[in-house]
């Protein structure tokens, strides 16, 4: 299993959806989905994808 780092391939804003699918084994637009549901829901998902966008690294 790769280490979680936003990835500088397939990309769309930041790259944090594609890390965690490439984390996790899942396609990066089965991620995206699943994020944009889940703004839906009350709660800080927003903050913590612009947090992970900050502390994520970059992939080398």
């Amino acid at each position: 299993m790769s280490r979680l780092a936003r990835p500088r391939h397939n990309r769309v804003i930041a790259g944090v959806c594609a890390g965690i699918a490439e984390r996790f084994g899942l396609t990066p637009w089965t991620v995206r989905v699943l994020f944009v549901l889940s703004c839906l829901l009350p709660g800080p998902q927003f903050l913590v994808y612009l947090a992970l966008w900050l502390l994520l690294p970059q992939e080398p």
